[in-house]
Parts: C-alpha cells; structure tokens; sequence
C-alpha cells in the first residue's frame, strides 16, 4: 500500500525575531520577498542553531501542512531539497526541517541534501499583534528542485495526493514557464494522484496591485499547471492578481467579495476546466470561510457556493501558514474519502469546513506547539460534521476530549 499524501518542494526554517524589520522594509506589511542567496544576512550556524533553541524558528512550506495531516491519522512523505551541513549530515536549518517533521511521523526518504546550498532560509519580522509581518525568503536549495528525483520518489511512495508547495518560488521548479512542473503533475495524474499545488502571496502590496490592475509575472506560471491540477484554493486578493494577470483586468473594487468571488471561480472552471472528466475543486479562502465550485466526472458544475466557517473563535496567535494549513485540512478530508471524492459524490462543503477547521487552530496555537490543536480524524470530523458553532476557543477545544 501507500502513502495517503506527498508534499512537495519548498522546505525552509522560518525564523521569526524582532530585530528582522529589514524584512517588512523589503516587501511591506505582509508580503514576501524571493532574494538571492548571495544576499543572506551574514548569520553563522551558531547563530541559527541558538535560535532554534531558543523557539524562535519554525518548519515552514511543508512544515504547515505535513505534520497537521499526520497528526490527523494519515500517511505522510515530504520531499524537499535540503542543505549539506555539520549536523549530522545537513546544515543546522535543514536539520531542524528534518527532526521537526520526523517527530511527527514523517516519511522524509525522499529528501535530497545540496552539497553547496544551504536549506532554505525565511526571515520574518515579529511584528507586535496579530498582523503579519513581512518575510524575506531565500530559496537556497529550494531553487534546485529535481523533477526526475521526484518522479523516482511518486513511483517508490505511490501516494494518493500529490501537494506542490508553492509555484513562483523555485528557479528550477518554475523553469521553462511552468510547464515543467505542469508536465510533472500531469504525470502524477496518469499514475492516479490527485493533484494540488498553490502558489504564495508574491508582493507586500496586494491592495496597490489590484488597483492598478497590472500583472504580477509569477502568477502566469499558473496557467499551464492549473489544467492539470484537482484542487486549487487561493486567498482573495491573490484571487484578483491571478485574474488581472491571467486576463483582462477586472475593477473589483466596484463589487463586493461574494460578486468578486463567483466571478473569479467561473473564470478559472470556465476557462481550465474544459474537456477535464475528473472530479475538480477549486476556491477562495475569504476571512470568516471559503468560496468554492466543483464539477463531477460526468461534467455537472456545483457552486460557486460558500461555506462559512463555524471555528472563528479565540485570537490569532500567528497568521503565517493560514493558507497551508486550511490546505491541509482539505486534503486530509478528500484523502480518507477518496472514492466520494473520484465520483464527485463527496460532502464538497464538508471537505471546506475541515479546511477551515484545521486553519483556525493552527494559527491559534502556541507558536512553540504549532501542531498541538490538531486531533485524530475521527474527533476532527465529529467536529466538522456538528451543527454547533463555537465562541471561544476553549469551547472548541473542548470538544475534542
């Protein structure tokens, strides 16, 4: 048998100091900045490893996602590319990338170490409350992700979902203007994965973007992978940037986010969804839910519909990996009912509610203890599948006793 679910590509140790500020100077409140490895702060090993010990570090790309689906029950890998180093073989991120994911019961045969770049590095300034601080991230070995060491690893793993994480952020995962991550997922289809893979907010300033309605190039690599892949979600305003980039840019401050929502997703299923028999689901994460459009093998189109989310309770520890982990959440649900999912009979809605469940406690969590709040599936889907809906988060932990 194998392995319910592989994520793929992207593995970094994100540290989190309030000293970082150069990293919202960069890209703004809330963005991302892809920088070059020559460009690194000048911080040692001995640096890095002290932070780690001190908490300041967490497991990001991979580290938002694959530890919440294990956690659930499911049976995961993680294949990423990572730095050649003194401990123990892989530098000290790479080490804590690998330990972090090995403690929670992570396949990680499938890594490859660089032997001269070091495991992907994310800065991120330790803004004051809830609002997410800019992050400054340096691919390294990120950049060197090797499809046919990959393919090896999908034909030894056999796994049901194959999850890439993220498109616009590898040189060599984006090469040849996408298609060659297209062509790798449209070979994971043939083998009878379900694909998904996503892409990350690219610019600290989505709102002046989406304004002025130009472009963002990292968002036209989507157009030959979204054809091949069975889920996609992304946030609403990446929603406006993936249309004004991929289409005729569209005024949508002239509409509400219900009206901009179903316009988006009947773009996308209009336009990447033509001739496909396979059970598709794609959507838009919105602050209390999402919006989402299916279409079953026999080709009947359900949505756009929203579902709102019932886990709003309890303050925001930390916003970074809101969209991996809501993610994580869908695909655990799709990937133990699999054959609903195939047919197009699978609760669509509910799949979106675990999504929500799972985004709501994982950026509620201690940042020490970031996977903590997430239980065995059975506990998640008496949650999800409750009438209920909770005011603190204390109710809603409760529930899981």
């Amino acid at each position: 048998m194998g392995i319910d679910v592989l994520v793929l590509n992207t593995a970094v140790a994100d540290f989190r100091r309030p000293e970082f500020v150069f990293a919202e100077k960069l890209v703004g409140a809330g963005g991302l900045a892809k920088c070059r490895t020559v460009d690194m702060p000048a911080y040692t090993q001995q640096q890095y490893s002290g932070w780690i010990s001190q908490g300041s570090a967490t497991a990001g790309g991979p580290g938002n996602a694959a530890p919440l689906i294990a956690r659930a029950g499911l049976k995961v890998a993680v294949g990423v590319c990572l730095g050649k180093g003194e401990f123990d073989g892989l530098d000290a991120q790479g080490r804590f990338f690998h330990d972090t994911l090995t403690a929670n019961g992570i396949d990680m045969s499938a890594t490859a170490v660089h032997p001269t770049l070091p495991t992907g590095t994310t800065f991120i300034y330790d803004k004051p409350g809830s609002e997410r601080g800019g992050i400054a991230y340096f691919p390294n070995a990120n950049n060197e992700f090797d499809f046919e060491h990959f393919r090896h690893a999908v034909d030894r793993l056999r796994p049901r979902v194959v999850y890439y994480m993220y498109s616009g952020l590898s040189d060599r995962g984006d090469a040849n203007g996408g298609q060659d991550l297209a062509a790798f997922l449209r070979c994971c289809r043939d083998k009878g994965c379900v694909t998904i893979a996503d892409s990350h907010t690219l610019t600290g300033d989505p709102h002046g973007l989406i304004r002025s309605g130009k472009p963002v190039p990292e968002y036209a690599l989507l157009d030959p992978l979204l054809p091949e892949l069975d889920i996609f979600f992304t946030s609403f305003d990446e929603a406006q940037m993936i249309e004004n980039t991929l289409d005729t840019p569209r005024r949508w401050q002239d509409f509400d986010q219900a009206d901009n929502c179903r316009h988006f997703l009947k773009f996308l299923s209009g336009r990447y969804w033509s001739g496909i028999s396979r059970t598709r689901l794609f959507g838009v994460t919105v602050n209390n839910g999402a919006w989402h459009v299916s279409r079953d093998p026999a080709g009947t189109v359900t949505g756009p519909v929203k579902t709102e989310s019932k886990f709003m309770a309890g303050e925001v520890i930390d916003l970074v990996g809101a969209g991996d982990s809501f993610r994580s959440g869908l695909i655990t649900y799709i990937a133990r009912n699999l054959p609903a999912f195939q047919s197009g009979s699978i609760r669509f809605d509910q799949a979106v509610s675990m999504g929500n469940l799972f985004a709501s406690l994982f950026i509620k969590a201690p940042l020490n203890d970031r996977y903590g709040h997430i239980f065995p599936y059975g506990k998640m889907a008496a949650v999800v599948t409750s009438d209920r809906h909770w005011k603190t988060i204390d109710d809603l932990l409760r529930a899981f006793e």
